[in-house]
Parts: structure tokens; sequence; C-alpha cells
């Protein structure tokens, strides 16, 4: 008995030595491409927006060049399969026998940056997603002692990937459980904090900075019922973006030739971005601008209608991108709608209501609000969005607009993106 409990001993200690090692090796390796993806990404779409405003043909020509190298590469490079977003890891932590294939990362990392540059109007974090997962489903299949531990091996990858992408271990961690895994152990809690804590590391070591730089300055307990009412407006505006992105799929799924869907997808988008530029890729560089000038907007006829496109548009060209072979999804979309929800919600508050309140921090309150109700995933949104502007001033708002709009999502739609399936009404 006592050889048996020392062999079973000794088994345990050195799985869990190596399940470090890995977790160490998966963080680094998660970050590092997040990091990279992010800076590239970045760096190439503000040149070719910028060559897109000085020369209007370039809206149009953009997503079509970015959509047709997409698919002759998925055809020519990525074994003809197309990318299913968050759906792979899904159907990968499904079953025991089911992998993430190596060729998932440069397909991810490649595709997701050509959309993002050249307008399709999503974001990178997906595509980052799924590469650090199969850097993670990778790990496991390396050594035999990982056998049980797919799942969490999955999970470490994508928590570092969040982390390095937003600043927050917590979101990575969060995001891995409340959309990947479903569960807590052992095992899940060790890898997920040291791929995490490696990930927040290479931040650091690599200067990285939050994605928004902001000033809050606090918030009124009187905005409360306000707050109450941009969680339900999140709320039922992410079923729209859900009911969209499901739609257009099934629509353009019907179209038998690719160079249709391309050309139809790619001319939806570019004539969208002609007469509004912000949609042009992730949106990130629209939110920038509008957090600078958020406290001093005053609302207009040319304001209201412009945010009024962005929000009711920004659903569209963002199913659109994807139905026609772009790689990414709402993640992104949802950081970026939810902005401006937030930001005319409390400019019309202030001019028909004199409510007083701030509107910067609406704009915050509606990135996590419509983040949490678009992906279900309520603490994810909390900590990811305190994360991207690195300040917890607003926890708590954040805190109940995130699981209002959740809820109101769920009562009117219970799917979202990632867990709807064929069978669902």
């Amino acid at each position: 008995m006592n050889t048996t409990a020392q062999l079973k001993k000794n088994y345990l200690l050195i799985k869990y030595q190596k399940l470090i090692i890995v977790s160490v090796l998966i963080g680094f390796l998660s970050a590092v491409l997040a990091i990279i993806l992010k800076r590239m990404t970045e760096h190439y779409e503000t040149i070719l927006l910028s060559k897109a405003n000085g020369n209007w043909f370039l809206f149009l020509l953009f997503p079509l060049f970015g959509l047709g190298v997409i698919y002759f590469l998925r055809q020519y490079l990525f074994q003809k399969k197309e990318n299913k977003g968050i759906r792979e890891i899904f159907e990968t932590t499904a079953q025991r026998r089911n992998s993430l294939p190596i060729y998932k990362i440069p397909s991810h990392f490649i595709n997701g940056f050509i959309t993002v540059i050249f307008g399709g109007s999503t974001g990178i974090e997906v595509s980052t997603v799924v590469a650090t997962a199969t850097i993670g489903s990778i790990a496991q299949e390396r050594e035999n002692l990982f056998n049980r531990h797919k799942t969490e091996l999955i999970c470490a990858g994508v928590a570092a990937g969040i982390t390095a992408l937003f600043f927050s271990p917590f979101a990575g961690i969060l995001f891995a459980w409340e959309v990947i895994s479903k569960k807590v152990n052992t095992v899940f809690m060790l890898v997920c904090s040291i791929a995490t804590a490696v990930a927040l590391l290479m931040l650091f070591l690599l200067d990285e900075k939050p994605l928004f730089a902001v000033e809050l300055h606090g918030w009124h307990w009187y905005a409360l019922p306000y707050f109450i009412l941009l969680g339900l407006l999140a709320g039922m505006h992410s079923v729209y973006l859900t009911k969209c992105v499901l739609f257009f799929k099934k629509r353009f799924a019907k179209i038998k030739k690719h160079s249709n869907r391309i050309i139809l997808g790619a001319l939806i988008l570019g004539i969208s971005l002609l007469f509004l530029p912000q949609l042009y890729g992730e949106g990130y560089h629209a939110i920038k601008e509008s957090i600078f000038m958020a406290n001093h907007t005053l609302l207009t006829t040319s304001i209201a209608s412009t945010f009024l496109g962005i929000i009711l548009l920004k659903p569209i060209v963002t199913s659109v991108t994807l139905a026609s072979g772009g790689d990414g999804g709402v993640f992104a979309p949802s950081i970026f709608i939810g902005g401006f929800i937030g930001l005319l919600l409390a400019i019309c508050l202030n001019t028909f209501f004199n409510a007083n309140v701030i509107p910067l921090n609406f704009m915050i309150l509606g990135m996590g609000a419509m983040l949490s109700a678009s992906i279900n995933a309520p603490f994810t949104a909390l900590f990811l969005t305190c994360g991207i502007i690195n300040d917890y001033t607003l926890f708590f708002p954040i805190l109940l607009t995130c699981l209002i709009a959740k809820y109101t999502a769920q009562y009117i739609y219970p799917f979202t993106v990632y867990t709807y399936s064929s069978n669902a009404k």
C-alpha cells in the first residue's frame, strides 16, 4: 500500500511539475503572438485608413482585396477550410480525440490581420483566442500526462491571449471559465494563473499600454437609474447584433460561388465605409477620438445621425464581413457599438432631461454592457472594461450594467453567436 501511495504521489508530482513548465511556455508564446498581432494590426490599419481617407475609391477597393486574399490563402495554404471562430474551440473540447491543428495559428493570425487592416469591420480578438487556444491544444498533444487536461491547457492559452490584448489577467481567466470551460478545477486555476502571470510580465517587459487612455473623475449615485437604462439598451442591441450575424451568415451561405460572396460583401462594406469611415476595421480609432471629446460633445443633428448610423450599421457590416469570409468575431464590434450607445444616451439625457451625467462614464459603461450581453459573460466584460482603461473607478456601475445587459439579452433571445445551433429557433 505504501509503495502504491508513493508511486501515485510521485506521478502527481511529476505531472504538476510538467504542467507548471508547459503553462509558462503557453503563457509566453500566447502573449507574444497576441502582442505582435495587436501592434501590427494597429500600425497598418492606421496607415491604410489614412490613405483611404485621402482617396475615397480605396474604401471600395480595400475590402475586395482583403477578402480576396483571405479566400486564396484558404484555398491554397490553409487546407480549404473556413475558420469558424470560437466554435472551433468548442468542437475541440467537446470530444477528447478532437484537436486544433497547428495551421490554425497562422490561419487565424494572418486572416485576422488582413481582415482588419483592409477595412473588415470586426476585430482580432477572436482570431487571437483561437490561435492561442491552438498553442494550448498542441502542448497537450505533446505529452501523455496531459491527456485529461486538454480543456485546461486550451484555456491557459486563451487566458494568456486575452490578458495580452486587454491588460487584464482577471478578464483572461474569467473568459476562459465563462465562455470556454464552464467549470473550474485545481488544474484549471494552476495553468491559467501561471499563463496569465507570464502574459502580464510580458506586457510590462514590452511596455504595452492600456487600449484606451482615459481620465475618470468618479460617478454619482443619482445616475443609477440611467445606468440601468443603459444596461437595458445594450442588452436589446446585442440581440440585434447576434441576429444580424446569424441572418447574414445564413443568407450568404446560400450563395454558391465564393467570388459572388466576396464581391457582394465587399460592395456592402465599401459603400458603408464611404458614408461612415468610423466603421473601418475594429473601430478603436473612432472610439479614441470620441473618448477625447466625450464630455464636450453636444447633441446636434449631425452628431445624432452619425451616432445612430454607427450603432445601426456596425452590426450589419460586421455580419457581412464574417459572412463573406473575413476572420473575427463580435468582441471588438461589441466594445465599439457599446461605446457609442453610451455616449449617445448620455448626451440625449443631458440635452432633453438635464440629467447632468458624465458622457465619458457612459461610454465606458456601454462598452462593458454590450460585450457582456453579446458573449453572455458579465464578469469577463467587467474586468476587461476596467483593464482596457486601466482604471477601476467605475467597477460597481460597470458590474451593474453588465449584469442587466446580459440578463436582458438572455430574456429576449437565449443564444449568442457562440451558442447558437442550427436547431435553435
